[in-house]
């Protein structure tokens, strides 16, 4: 193999791993979005329990698109019209109406529908930036944020950097490094991909 052959063929190697984590990125982006999307703590379901106390379906329209609206006018109309009935038969009706609304908002975001999770599933860092919407406050966010990814950033480098200086002493040590290293790396260019392109739903 010739030296062009030999770039071109380490260039396609760098591109297909770039592409790789550029997927598991987004694929992680959008369970992390899901388990949020379909919790009953979720900014979904409490617009839904907060339109049905109301009367007012227009609360939870924002959620998904024109073309779905009429499925869940319907739905609510229904579901609204029992809730003074029998309260175990609107419980499940009420289920039914999150369960039709979530899956039906995660077909705009291009992702399945796999069940209602549970109030507090969603992940903590979430929850942070919901409570910073809640409470009209991104400083504090911000500083716990940059705590968290300088903690992280710096426990990889630390580790990275320790193994640099022996990673010549044998190939089992050079292969710890190799691993530390691309840990280290592949994290910096994640966190850089989405600060600079940010990660859409779909």
């Amino acid at each position: 193999m010739d030296i062009q052959a030999y770039k071109t063929q380490g260039n396609g190697l760098k591109a297909g791993i770039v592409v790789v984590l550029t997927s598991c990125i987004l694929i992680l982006s959008l369970q992390t979005a899901s388990a949020h999307c379909d919790s009953y703590d979720g900014p979904v379901i409490k617009d839904a329990v907060e339109a049905l106390k109301n009367n007012n379906v227009d609360l939870v329209l924002k959620w998904i698109t024109e073309e779905q609206e009429s499925e869940i006018t319907s739905l609510f109309s229904k579901t609204y019209a029992l809730k003074d009935g029998d309260y175990e038969i609107y419980e499940i009706v009420e289920k039914h109406f999150f369960e039709t609304l979530v899956r039906l908002h995660r077909e705009t975001e291009g992702a399945p529908f796999t069940g209602l999770k549970p109030a507090g599933s969603t992940i903590q860092i979430i929850q942070m930036t919901d409570r910073a919407l809640l409470d009209d406050n991104i400083e504090d966010f911000i500083i716990k944020l940059d705590n968290h990814l300088n903690s992280v950033v710096r426990e990889k480098y630390e580790k990275v950097a320790e193994l640099d200086k022996v990673k010549n002493h044998s190939v089992a040590e050079g292969r710890a490094f190799v691993e530390a290293y691309v840990d280290y790396t592949h994290t910096i260019a994640a966190i850089h991909n989405i600060i600079e392109h940010g990660a859409a739903h779909n």
